[in-house]
């Protein structure tokens, strides 16, 4: 079956380098509802891992997270996790797993995967290109090509992603 409608302009792509233990992690997560709301499928957020030293638990999170995107579910467990940045610190492991079976998520599958590290590469690669880029705090916003630090203030960084997204996108839909 054809499709004679008119090829849609490619989304934005805002990189976001998060680590799920980070509480400035957890306060972007409004600004990222209110940028998802805004301009639905014409950005797509990608989460990014760059889990910290400083937070024991966000290396096995950031795999959490990729198991529950093998399970469909990425970001309602990445926004669950936030959620709770103090539990994740005082409990570890078996909240990642608590989660999963909160959302409905196979957990066994959850433990698994942080058993046999079936993720780690993704992690690894994600920390690995952060650090290429200069990423050095979470949260950090890459989007045409600009880095934002969030962790120093996400003191308007939403605007300036609108300012960069609206330019883009204006972009994209004369160059069609």
């Amino acid at each position: 079956m054809s499709d004679s409608s008119p090829a849609r302009p490619a989304a934005v792509v805002l990189d976001v380098w998060c680590e799920l233990q980070c509480p400035d992690c957890r306060s972007a997560l409004a600004d990222l509802g209110a940028l998802r709301a805004r301009y639905g499928d014409r950005l797509e957020v990608r989460l990014r891992h760059f889990p910290l030293e400083k937070h024991k638990h966000a290396f096995a999170a950031a795999q959490a997270a990729e198991e529950a995107a093998e399970q469909g579910k990425a970001w309602p467990y990445v926004e669950a996790v936030l959620g709770r940045v103090e539990e994740l610190g005082r409990e570890g492991e078996p909240l990642l797993i608590d989660v999963a079976r909160e959302l409905g998520l196979d957990a066994g599958e959850f433990d698994t995967a942080l058993i046999d590290g079936r993720h780690i590469l993704i992690v690894d690669a994600d920390q690995a290109e952060g650090k290429a880029i200069g990423v050095t705090g979470t949260p950090t916003y890459v989007i045409g090509g600009e880095r934002l630090d969030g962790g120093k203030s996400q003191e308007g960084l939403r605007e300036r992603i609108e300012e960069i997204a609206d330019r883009l996108l204006a972009e994209g839909a004369s160059g069609s």
